[in-house]
């Protein structure tokens, strides 16, 4: 039996309305996004959940896969942790399409991975923030039936670790597959843009009445 994902929870204020799930980047913990959990959700209308990448690999920290490029995850490590990700999701108290899944850098790697591979339940809504849709041989992003999807991109144009170039190709993607895409793009390097937050925190509101 495969080990659950260490995580945060942040209770809901009264019964859950659904779930907001934030997945950290390269590097981090389950507590490097849990702030945005109550700048996201600000009424705690929803559950929120930080979970931890499952990997301990060099140079410190958690990590969802190995690094072997960008935009390309090591396929090995992606294709042992995505599944971990699905049944992680599955095991929440509230359905999957209740659940607006986030994440910034690897984290937003695998919300895509998570929210739009084939055969994969599709969450509420997806939060890319300064991340890439993966390339990873064995895997295919199903972007069927997404007319009005609300997805919200964020990516800082000074960003030296994941050039914005990716999330503008993300926007693309989705815009053209007939997402309902909310594309954040500000001059600041590889972190979470405080002045994104607040369209985000309507987007998430909006995905799950």
């Amino acid at each position: 039996m495969t080990e659950p994902l260490e995580h945060l929870v942040r209770p809901a204020a009264g019964e859950p309305a659904g779930a907001l799930v934030l997945l950290h980047g390269r590097g981090a913990s389950m507590h490097d996004l849990s702030p945005l959990l109550d700048l996201l959700d600000p009424e705690r209308r929803l559950l929120g959940v930080a979970p931890q990448g499952p990997l301990a690999l060099p140079p410190g920290g958690w990590h969802w896969y190995r690094l072997a490029g960008i935009p390309t995850p090591d396929p090995a490590t992606f294709h042992a942790t995505l599944p971990r990700l699905h049944a992680f999701l599955d095991g929440l108290p509230v359905p999957r399409e209740r659940i607006v899944l986030g994440g910034f850098s690897q984290g937003a790697v695998m919300s895509w991975a998570a929210g739009l591979g084939r055969g994969a339940p599709r969450p509420a809504a997806i939060l890319a923030l300064s991340g890439f849709l993966p390339r990873v041989d064995g895997f295919d992003l199903d972007l069927d039936g997404l007319d009005g999807y609300p997805v919200g991109i964020a990516h800082g144009t000074h960003d030296p670790v994941i050039a914005a170039a990716f999330g503008r190709e993300a926007r693309d993607v989705l815009a053209a597959a007939g997402a309902d895409v909310r594309f954040l793009e500000t001059p600041y390097p590889h972190a979470v843009d405080p002045a994104v937050l607040p369209t985000l925190a309507e987007l998430v509101r909006e995905a799950v009445p």
